[in-house]
């Protein structure tokens, strides 16, 4: 007696059940990962606390970016139930592998790699050097431009009202929040050295780096 895959067992459900997975699972995954970004580029220009950042607000950002990582796990496994397009492995991980819209899928495997690199080295920040770990959490700015391409490319609710104002919106905010957390460290310097002397809070990294717990 033969156990039915995962796949087969969606499918017999509902051919089109595996499709909806995926597509929520994309959907959920980047509003996710944008709301994990705005919180921690909050945090780091100091916009939600002036005087140190209370561990429950690191502690939601770092729960959002977890989340996104399960919803992308859910993306990627309606993918593979999913019969429409054959995906596999390869097709997920290796990028022009697939021949759906290889441009665009591309860019989803950018992303998911990216989004591996962030949150892995945010585990492990209390291990790493200080400054390697900034730079590689730098990366999720890419990380938010690889994954919305990929949104806006390949997926099908691009086309969507609600989903181009989201993307909208949100890409908006986070726009000015950067601008904020660019413009913070300038405006720091001309106030004189007396901003050098400050010491770091408990809460956070002199630069204004929220630190990890």
């Amino acid at each position: 007696m033969t156990v039915p895959s995962f796949a087969a067992l969606v499918a017999e459900a509902d051919p089109k059940l595996a499709w909806y997975v995926a597509r929520a699972g994309g959907l959920v995954g980047w509003v996710l990962l944008t709301a994990s970004m705005l919180w921690g580029v909050a945090l780091s220009s100091r916009v939600l606390r002036r005087k140190g950042i209370p561990a429950w607000l690191l502690d939601l950002h770092r729960f959002l970016g977890g989340l996104s990582v399960v919803f992308t796990g859910v993306h990627l496994g309606g993918l593979v139930a999913d019969d429409y397009v054959a995906f596999g492995w390869k097709e997920l991980f290796v990028p022009f592998a697939s021949t759906w819209q290889p441009v665009a899928v591309a860019w989803g495997v950018v992303a998911c790699y990216l989004l591996v690199a962030v949150e892995a080295t945010s585990l492990l920040v209390r291990r790493l050097p200080r400054a390697w770990w900034r730079r590689v959490h730098t990366a999720s700015f890419a990380l938010f431009v690889t994954a919305t391409i990929h949104g806006f490319a390949a997926g099908t609710d691009r086309t969507a009202l609600a989903v181009r104002w989201t993307a909208l919106s949100l890409s908006a905010l986070l726009g000015m929040l950067i601008a904020v957390r660019v413009g913070r460290p300038r405006a720091a310097r001309r106030r004189g050295p007396r901003a050098h002397r400050r010491p770091a809070t408990a809460g956070a990294a002199a630069d204004g780096v929220p630190a990890a717990r």
